[in-house]
């Protein structure tokens, strides 16, 4: 498939400047993603974006020119447009305009795979769009498809609102059914007492590599944004042999669509149904610190903010000078490297002692099952075996919930 010419339309905000270059860097790495080649970049100091055009006049018609003089195919705005401005900066341009919401959104239409995921997608879409209809559809209708377009925006949303609105109830009732088949597995999940780790990060921060290290997944790993779409769960162990589900979940990025949040919110659920979260950074990134501020409050935004979080600063072998985690408890780490993924795991164990219950118990030689299940189930610190007594001592950590605690910790010793 041919590239498209893409043109950047910016504000920037004089009290923002110095974020600015990574949002603009951000938005080529989305634009290149979805298959198009920045060719330009224009921008425009402005306090706030112009009600009606989103930059003046001038710096329209300097982008006229330049569309008309090199063919570009495609403006993309650094911001999310109203249908207003939309509609007049298509208008003026006559040219397919898009902005970052919708960029992102055509992103996720291509990398969804799972049901679940596609129609997760196509209600953001649809949802995104209804308001829109009056400045998209002639360009749409004329112009076919290229980047934005992808998904339900094929199809010709300007002739009928009805029947998007029919479709986003169509959508809504088979995502529900979708959603409540997995809430049927986590609750499965959850009978079985499994302990479960949730992956989460900034786009692009190795959460999959990391996935692909410690389980024998081969999930997409590739150096591009939202290379992750839908989540993949698998089971793994511990260095002490506790055994325990982890999920790799979809890269947050700062600025993603509300509708994108809220229709993914059975997706991201994977995290607050969680037990322990690793939250990867890229530490190498000269604006990691935003970053981690965007994921943090998206977790706040989906009351997954305290469950117990190890913060790991990856690729360290890209950092330059000396690294100051901001996030306490941290590891920092290369996942390219050897034992990159083992320093991590054995931080996960260092904070379950912390939050864990400590047990001291002896378990008889002939109860082979028990002691499997202390294996799996807890962290062991002790395993050993005592002639005289023909039965093990063990010592380790329990989670206070699970089952297990109430026969490793008698009532008395508790209440002490």
């Amino acid at each position: 498939m041919d590239k498209e010419n893409v043109l950047i339309l910016a504000m920037i905000d004089p009290s923002r400047k110095e974020r600015f270059h990574y949002s603009i860097n951000e938005l080529k790495a989305l634009a290149n993603t979805a298959g198009g080649v920045v060719r330009h970049v224009l921008t425009q100091q402005l306090e706030s974006p112009h009600a009606g055009h989103y930059l003046g006049s001038g710096k329209l018609s300097e982008a006229k020119t330049l569309i008309d003089q090199e063919e570009l195919d495609l403006v993309i705005i650094n911001d999310e447009l109203s249908p207003t401005q939309l509609r007049n900066i298509t208008n003026e341009l006559e040219v397919r305009v898009i902005d970052r919401s919708q960029l992102i959104l055509d992103i996720f239409a291509y990398r969804a795979k799972t049901k679940e995921g596609k129609l997760q997608v196509e209600l953001a879409q649809l949802q995104y769009l209804l308001p829109r209809l009056a400045g998209q559809g002639t360009e749409m209708s004329r112009l076919g498809g290229g980047i934005g377009t992808r998904g339900p925006g094929e199809t010709k949303l300007e002739t009928d609102r009805r029947h998007i609105r029919r479709r986003i109830t169509d959508v809504k009732k088979r995502l529900q059914q979708v959603v409540e088949h997995r809430n049927q597995y986590r609750e499965r999940r959850k009978e079985n007492k499994a302990f479960q780790l949730a992956i989460v990060g900034y786009t692009n921060a190795g959460k999959t590599t990391f996935f692909n290290k410690i389980t024998t997944a081969q999930a997409l790993q590739e150096n591009q944004l939202f290379a992750t779409l839908d989540p993949l769960t698998r089971q793994t162990r511990l260095p002490s042999g506790l055994q325990v589900l982890i999920s790799d979940t979809v890269g947050f990025i700062q600025h993603l669509p509300t509708t994108l949040i809220a229709a993914f919110r059975s997706t991201l659920e994977e995290v607050t149904e969680a037990d322990f979260i690793i939250h990867v950074v890229d530490g190498s990134h000269p604006d990691h610190e935003n970053h981690e501020k965007t994921v943090l409050s998206l977790l706040k935004e989906l009351d997954a903010d305290g469950i117990p979080r190890l913060t790991v600063y990856n690729k360290q072998d890209k950092m330059t000078g000396p690294f100051t985690p901001t996030e306490r408890p941290s590891v920092t780490t290369s996942f390219l490297e050897e034992e990159g993924h083992n320093s991590v795991l054995a931080a996960v164990e260092s904070v379950l002692r912390e939050v864990w219950e400590p047990y001291h118990t002896y378990v008889s030689a002939h109860e082979g099952k028990f002691l499997k299940l202390l294996e799996v189930n807890t962290l062991i610190d002790v395993r050993e075996f005592v002639e005289e007594k023909d039965s093990y001592i063990v010592r380790g950590y329990v989670d206070p919930a699970h089952p297990l605690r109430d026969k490793l910790i008698p009532k008395e010793s508790r209440d002490e």
